[in-house]
């Protein structure tokens, strides 16, 4: 999967702003190539973990439907802890078609990967920053 650069950036500024809690949302695209990161809140408001509303996923869907783009990845930040998924992000990565991508902000030091999860493992990672 490709992020570019201004995706990345507003990732990373909306995982400041939303801080201490983890932000999250889906990124949109095509082909593998993200052109959208699609917000949403965290209902949680927790800083290690994080829930999307159903009616936001339902809105997400919609609107990516609505202009041809696909969900390619579920995204989220981890404020204080690097960026591999927890134990819970694990066991709640659910669909194989998405690749899950976690922003962290440990250290000041913004990294972010995506993972292909299956059965709750790890099975591929991608280093985006």
């Amino acid at each position: 999967m490709k992020i570019p650069h201004n995706i990345i950036e507003e990732l990373i500024a909306q995982a400041q702003k939303d801080a201490p809690d983890e932000s999250c949302g889906y990124l949109l695209g095509t082909d593998g190539i993200v052109t959208e990161n699609y917000w949403m809140e965290n209902i949680d408001h927790s800083s290690e973990h994080f829930s999307f509303a159903p009616k936001d996923q339902f809105a997400a869907l919609k609107y990516a439907r609505s202009k041809n783009l696909k969900i390619l990845a579920n995204w989220h930040s981890h404020p204080a802890s690097p960026s591999r998924p927890s134990q819970e992000d694990l066991r709640l990565a659910n669909d194989p078609t998405i690749r899950y991508a976690i922003l962290s902000l440990l250290d000041g030091e913004p990294k972010l990967n995506s993972f292909k999860i299956l059965n709750g493992e790890v099975v591929d990672k991608e280093v985006h920053l």
